[in-house]
């Protein structure tokens, strides 16, 4: 469940009808919005701010990811695999010589052995794109990389020319009908158009490059001020739109007929994220608040008795996000159960070990958006029984709000890391093959929900509940002047404060 006040709270139900008490709803909810933007909201228990960080793994188990399908296609898309010609010379300096000698096809470097060279420069250093003064929801990239769209909790939505560095802001849009705040955005698969979600009835479609273009709202029920759409995203042929609901629903809206044309009792709680497997658009993954992710098929789907093709189960607690690796077969789970799972969606949890997840996840009487994560949570390495999980990746914090996670870019990385956000204000890099961190940087001063990798320069955006927005390259601390101190943390909070007030 996303954060929201408790008058918003998903398990609520009353009517729809403008009585006395939905006015004073009305009233009150503007009120504590005013509060909680302006930051001057009381903690709900008192707790004061937790500092630790989860303890990471020295090393973690690798064994059913080593003889994984995934491990090989990764090691071959990210230039890892030697070949004959390379064999012992994978230096930077032997590539560009072998290059030069003529060793390799056509004289240049494969796609694979330009990821390998582009992997070894990770990004690590951070400087704020922009800033405002409420919390950073989502930022996301175009799938060119030439657009860039942020969301933030003041309703307004900032989109940004990325084709070239420094970005240029183009315009922004007031968002509409946000209620607690704009909680998801996707374009459109031409970059021409997105979606964004709030708490409201309906999903909202706009133009990307024109501010006066009409918001057009798509409507997936009656008027409902409980009712959110945690996440949505564009099939492949841009023909319709996939949500999933704080009513435990998968919908589907088809843009031609302009109307839902699907709605499936999905989960048992909150649905959280959605993803289509592939191009094909055919097979939808689901991820919600009752810890199981599950996989479902478009052409076999009945609304009257909707059944998954397959159930993934092996986390403890509620699923934050999902992101498909585009190949039919893989996706990564987040989770606030403190860890991010590897899935092959070929190998299905049993009945049983979708018990043992909603059975933990009934056991857990801790608030991911108000309290500190237990240690019991945190600590907890015990494989739940029947996990089918390949790989489970830990050492980030999940809480407060629903925290992301993605495999990195095709074209740059070979998809060779998963990376995320951190609800104590970090980004955490994750070697996919390996389960170390390869890189975990804190710069942001509060959490970071929506992390996101230019699908083709090699940066990472971050977006924080600080209130700014942050560009990620990478800087060879080595060659920095001795007076440069980017750990000190005093850049950044003057670029904080300057950001502000902009």
């Amino acid at each position: 469940m996303e954060e929201n006040d408790s008058s918003l709270s998903s398990s609520d139900s009353g009517s729809d009808s403008d009585t006395d008490q939905d006015i004073n709803l009305i009233h009150y909810r503007s009120i504590l919005q005013g509060l909680i933007s302006s930051g001057d909201m009381p903690p709900v228990y008192g707790d004061k701010e937790d500092k630790r960080f989860l303890k990471i793994p020295v090393k973690p188990d690798t064994t059913a990811l080593d003889a994984s399908e995934f491990a090989l296609m990764t090691k071959q898309c990210s230039g890892i695999l030697e070949s004959k010609r390379d064999s012992g010379r994978q230096n930077i300096i032997d590539l560009l010589s072998n290059r030069e000698k003529g060793i390799y096809f056509n004289n240049n470097l494969s796609h694979a052995k330009k990821c390998n060279i582009n992997n070894r420069y990770i990004p690590n250093e951070m400087s704020i794109v922009d800033g405002c003064r409420s919390k950073y929801f989502c930022g996301i990239f175009s799938k060119d990389g030439n657009r860039l769209i942020t969301a933030s909790q003041d309703q307004t939505i900032r989109v940004y020319d990325s084709s070239t560095v420094p970005y240029v802001s183009l315009h922004k849009i007031t968002a509409r009908d946000v209620g607690w705040s704009i909680i998801d955005i996707s374009f459109s698969p031409n970059n021409e158009q997105f979606v964004y979600t709030t708490w409201s009835s309906a999903l909202h479609l706009c133009s990307v490059n024109d501010k006066n273009a009409i918001q057009e709202p798509l409507s997936l029920i009656k008027n409902d001020r409980r009712f959110c759409v945690f996440a949505a995203t564009f099939s492949s042929d841009g023909k319709e739109i996939l949500g999933g609901a704080s009513d435990g629903c998968l919908y589907i809206y088809d843009l031609n007929e302009r109307r839902r044309t699907l709605k499936i009792a999905a989960h048992a709680y909150d649905v959280n994220s959605v993803c289509f497997a592939d191009d094909s658009s055919h097979i939808i993954y689901s991820g919600g608040d009752d810890g199981l992710v599950k996989v479902w098929d478009r052409r076999s789907l009945v609304e009257s008795s909707p059944k998954p093709v397959g159930v993934l189960a092996g986390h403890t607690d509620g699923v934050t996000f999902i992101d498909s690796r585009g190949d039919g077969r893989h996706l990564i789970s987040n989770s606030k159960d403190q860890s991010i799972k590897l899935w092959d969606v070929r190998i299905f949890s049993g009945a049983q070990a979708a018990e043992s997840t909603l059975k933990a996840v009934h056991q857990h009487n801790w608030d991911y958006r108000w309290q500190e994560v237990p240690t019991k949570v945190s600590n907890c390495r015990k494989k739940l029984e029947g996990d089918t999980s390949v790989m489970t990746y830990r050492g980030h914090v999940v809480r407060k709000t629903l925290i992301r996670c993605r495999f990195s870019p095709v074209q740059t990385t070979g998809q060779r890391y998963i990376y995320t956000g951190c609800g104590m204000g970090r980004i955490f890099v994750y070697d996919a093959l390996t389960g170390r961190v390869k890189a975990g940087v804190s710069k942001h001063l509060e959490c970071v929900r929506d992390v996101h990798w230019h699908p083709i320069r090699n940066e990472i955006l971050s977006s924080s509940w600080d209130g700014t927005v942050g560009r990620w390259i990478y800087i060879d601390k080595n060659e920095l002047p001795p007076e440069t101190d980017l750990d000190s943390g005093t850049t950044l909070r003057r670029s904080l404060r300057l950001a502000r007030k902009k």
